[in-house]
């Protein structure tokens, strides 16, 4: 569970952090950056960014990540189907023999 340093009777977290998304999201929408605003936007200018890459000939190395998957899909399905026999066992030593809500 995640402490607040202030404490707000009858406020739980889930209630605070819904209002930090509406925030964020009401930012959003009016070009207004806020902190809960500003990584969304950055993400979203650079998906902008990105597709600008795509459809012309301006380029930077992730951008070439993105059109060589494109040219090729059968390389993505390749590198998707590879990805699940990359994942390293479980050690059975990190099991404390207990679970999340025992």
């Amino acid at each position: 569970m995640v402490k607040l340093g202030i404490n707000f009777p009858g406020i739980s977290v889930p209630v605070i952090l819904q209002g930090v998304r509406n925030i964020a999201s009401v930012c959003l929408q009016i070009g207004y950056p806020t902190l809960a605003s500003i990584p969304h936007s950055i993400i979203n200018g650079y998906k902008r960014v990105l597709a600008v890459a795509v459809e012309t000939d301006y380029s930077f190395p992730l951008a070439d990540k993105v059109k060589a998957f494109l040219a090729d899909p059968s390389a993505f399905a390749a590198v998707a189907a590879a990805a699940p026999a990359a994942e390293p066992a479980k050690d059975e030593s990190e099991d404390m023999g207990f679970g999340l809500f025992d």
